[in-house]
């Protein structure tokens, strides 16, 4: 069989699938419905299946062929963005500025020692660099306000973003020098249980250790504020070693020895898919990574 459909009737394909409805994409695209109706029947008739149950009501069901075919469609649009991205960056060589998004309470030694690096290997760059939440981190990527990002692992993305694994940070349990828990160094569930837990909440996002544990909990969106907390005694909580170990936390906390301990973050870079990395962006990846891991 050979191909004759083309990208603009896969990408309505797409947009038709997510939407349930051909006056919808219509509207967005500026067309006819009629037109949108027969790009979609002519991308049928060139795979030889129908994508769309069209007697099931006034909104278009996939078929499953459709269902299967769908997630192939995103992908080939995906390969589209990659390629026109690659193409760019080539066309444009060595970026002249490089704006790089973290999430707070991403290991700020890997990020202070990639960035030194950085700066000798490529002088004239301008870089700019913003602490943020993490679904913050994720907006200004998406915004096209930043082009490089580094946060930790969670589900859900936006669609338009590449992700790419750099390495992990541990989780440790803690309680402040004068915490009840302090004392025995070891607990278990039922004694942690009996205290205040104090827990990452995000909008965005899920961490690692956001789990209840408590029956009372306070909540707070930095690692940073947990910490402060915990040493005024607060309660106790699970934090990356990282933070524990930042200078002014030094000898405010107790690391307990727990029968659960939350796994590791994982942490990641992120950019757009339309926007692939320029070279002192790669190259600082890539020297990120090799920091991260000699903390782990």
């Amino acid at each position: 069989m050979s191909v004759q459909w083309n990208l603009e009737q896969m990408r309505l394909f797409v947009s038709v699938a997510e939407q349930r409805s051909f006056s919808a994409v219509a509207r967005d695209q500026r067309k006819a419905q009629s037109a949108v109706s027969s790009a979609i029947a002519l991308l049928e008739a060139d795979l030889g299946v129908n994508l769309f149950d069209r007697s099931s009501g006034r909104q278009p069901r996939l078929t499953e062929a459709g269902s299967a075919l769908l997630e192939e469609a995103r992908e080939v649009l995906r390969q589209c963005e990659r390629l026109n991205g690659r193409a760019l960056a080539l066309m444009r060589g060595q970026e002249a500025r490089l704006r790089l998004a973290q999430d707070e309470a991403m290991p700020y030694q890997p990020v202070l020692d990639s960035l030194e690096a950085l700066a000798k290997q490529f002088p004239s760059l301008e870089v700019q660099l913003a602490s943020a939440a993490q679904g913050d981190v994720a907006r200004k990527l998406v915004e096209r306000r930043a082009d490089l990002g580094l946060l930790f692992y969670h589900e859900q993305i936006p669609e338009a973003l590449e992700r790419r694994v750099l390495g992990s940070v541990e989780m440790v349990t803690v309680c402040g020098v004068g915490h009840p828990l302090a004392a025995g160094g070891q607990v278990n569930c039922q004694q942690m249980s009996q205290h205040r837990q104090l827990l990452m909440a995000t909008h965005s996002s899920v961490y690692p250790g956001s789990e209840q544990a408590s029956p009372q909990v306070w909540r707070a969106d930095s690692f940073y504020v947990l910490a402060e907390w915990l040493m005024r005694g607060l309660g106790w909580g699970w934090l990356p070693r990282h933070v524990v170990q930042y200078p002014a936390y030094q000898g405010q906390m107790v690391e307990l020895v727990s029968e659960w301990t939350p796994p590791a973050l994982v942490v990641e870079l992120v950019w757009r898919r339309d926007e692939p990395l320029g070279p002192a962006a790669r190259w600082l990846a890539e020297r990120f990574a090799v920091h991260l891991q000699a903390i782990g």
